[in-house]
């Protein structure tokens, strides 16, 4: 199996050892967060820190005025790094040493910009916003998904370029002190996740449905599952209206994803050098949405490996890996994403990536070479050996299939 570790630009620059360590675990390629959401992270390693506040979502590169002018959606600068190119810094500092970076781009996730935009949000039926959800209906959206993208690898040489939320996120998110666990059901949750702002309203008129009804629709189907109580209630929406809104979510996330690709095309053609690597993180449930999600018939068309959510250990993500390999084309390799700093660490980690190899993972995807401090650094390293001891796969075409 191909392994891949995590980590966030302060990790490489300001962790002594770092390169070290990502040597010593004997990952093939480390991933360097350039473009990322908000969060406070650990830095355990750090010799005069403990933490890491991102207070909002950023692009860890210089701000370049030439490609943002005019552009009401433009990431804001990192204040909280010292370095104006923490990212590409980072990626140098590993091809410096001989290992290959990864450009890791967080893309429709923004808390900042969906709070000071709302108009460019998913909005649910009861036309509450989610600020920290772009909607990829938006043209405009579209539009500062693959600028960012652009910018993120303007002068890198990278391996792969993994792109996480290249789609529309929902109602679940941890959020401020989030206060929603347990209370809505699944189908609740992705009646929830649907998208209801104008511009998805314009395409459900597009197809002949009045907008008006479908949300109407969705809020009494919503009511209905919340108030019955029962957490594993199925919705029971007309097939034909399933149809419409999922249809209407892929066909802008297909717009999404290939903006983001052109832009990867076009960079690549102004010096990037040979191609990386696409990586995409998803889902095989075409409705889930988040940071990892559904892929669209078109996507396994588009892109070199599919990643997908396990870190929960047990059958449904091992099932998960087992779809996805049945469902992808043989030349799409199929990874693992795997956490070592979880609350509860995996009781026998080297053992279940190897369930997940033998399901049909062909890649590890590994969470986090920055956050695991001392006491997870054994886990590391026995994901990583299970990676090794993986049986070996049928090879893929190498390079892009665009």
């Amino acid at each position: 199996m191909r392994v891949t570790g995590y980590s966030y630009p302060w990790d490489v620059l300001g962790a002594p050892g770092f390169v070290d360590r990502a040597i010593s675990l004997g990952v093939d390629e480390v991933a360097v967060a350039v473009a990322y959401h908000s969060t406070r992270a650990a830095t355990p390693f750090a010799p005069d820190a403990t933490s890491v506040l991102a207070r909002h979502a950023a692009l860890y590169r210089p701000p370049r005025e030439q490609a943002w002018r005019g552009a009401r959606l433009r990431p804001a600068v990192p204040d909280w790094v010292a370095a104006e190119d923490s990212a590409g810094d980072a990626v140098r500092a590993l091809g410096a040493a001989g290992v290959p970076a990864a450009a890791w781009l967080v893309l429709t996730h923004s808390s900042r910009l969906g709070t000071a935009h709302p108009d460019v949000t998913v909005r649910n039926c009861f036309d509450e916003p989610y600020p920290w959800a772009l909607c990829p209906s938006r043209a405009e959206v579209r539009d500062y998904v693959a600028t960012l993208t652009a910018e993120s690898l303007t002068g890198l040489a990278v391996s792969s370029v993994i792109l996480e939320a290249c789609g529309q996120l929902g109602v679940i998110h941890q959020c401020q002190h989030e206060k929603t666990d347990a209370v809505w059901g699944a189908a609740a949750a992705r009646l929830l996740s649907v998208c209801c702002c104008p511009a998805c309203a314009a395409r459900w008129s597009d197809s002949g449905a009045d907008p008006a009804e479908v949300r109407a629709r969705l809020r009494a189907e919503v009511r209905r599952l919340i108030d019955g109580g029962d957490l594993g209630a199925e919705a029971t929406l007309p097939a034909e209206l399933d149809e419409l809104l999922l249809g209407t979510r892929q066909a802008a996330t297909d717009a999404l994803r290939e903006g983001v690709l052109a832009a990867i095309s076009a960079t690549l053609n102004s010096g990037l050098g040979s191609a990386p690597r696409i990586v995409l993180h998803g889902a095989v449930d075409p409705w889930v949405t988040g940071a990892l999600p559904g892929l669209t018939p078109a996507a396994a068309h588009q892109v070199d490996s599919v990643v997908l959510q396990c870190w929960q250990p047990g059958p449904a993500s091992v099932s998960s890996v087992a779809a996805a390999r049945a469902q992808l084309p043989d030349r799409v390799q199929v990874g693992g994403y795997v956490t070592a700093v979880g609350a509860t660490a995996v009781p026998d980690m080297s053992g279940y990536v190897g369930d997940l190899a033998t399901a049909g993972a062909t890649e590890l995807h590994l969470y986090h070479l920055g956050l695991a401090g001392p006491a997870r650094l054994p886990d590391l390293a026995a994901a990583v050996a299970g990676a090794r001891r993986a049986p070996s796969n049928p090879p893929v075409s190498s390079g892009s299939p665009r």
